[in-house]
């Protein structure tokens, strides 16, 4: 080997990077899913970093840039209001959910450390009144992500739903 090798990463050595990363996100993802899913739900905030956005929003409005969406929260407190609320002030019907996230793509790793990223998501939902679990959502994330203590973190996550409309309500995050 040459000392120019060592200093120059090679091809194999970026795609491993990206591979890498694109798993971590994987492993992140399913973190989420666990914690929405299965709680407790007081976790959620967890995953994003102080400073986040995170948004549920129509494929609609996110095409056409607009910010106006069914959930907004800027910041961890938002979010922790959320969880609050769900759990202590909220008046809804029991359900169950179930969220599948995949074809995780990394979309861009930015010279300020964000790394841009996609995947989309299946949101199953039962209530408990009913036998047959329904269709709540089909959508695509589109995150940005930092590093804080070496750990990913979301510092922005819009939920861009494909459905025209949502069956039933919106409770819990997406």
């Amino acid at each position: 080997m040459t000392i120019t090798s060592l200093k120059t990463p090679s091809k194999s050595d970026e795609m491993l990077d990206r591979l890498l990363l694109r798993q971590e996100i994987e492993e992140f993802n399913a973190a989420y899913a666990e914690a929405l899913d299965n709680g407790p739900l007081s976790d959620w905030p967890d995953f994003f970093a102080e400073e986040a956005l995170y948004v549920i929003t129509a494929r609609e409005n996110y095409a056409s840039n607009l910010p106006v969406g069914l959930v907004y929260c800027e910041g961890k407190g938002m979010l922790r209001d959320r969880i609050f609320a769900i759990e202590n002030t909220a008046m809804f019907a029991p359900r169950y959910m179930r969220h599948f996230i995949t074809n995780c793509r990394v979309v861009e790793s930015r010279a300020n450390g964000e790394i841009v990223a996609t995947s989309n998501y299946i949101l199953l939902q039962t209530l408990f009144d009913r036998p047959e679990p329904t269709l709540h959502q089909i959508g695509t994330y589109y995150d940005v992500f930092v590093r804080v203590d070496g750990a990913l973190k979301l510092k922005e996550r819009r939920a861009v739903y494909d459905n025209l409309l949502i069956d039933n309500s919106v409770v819990y995050p997406v």
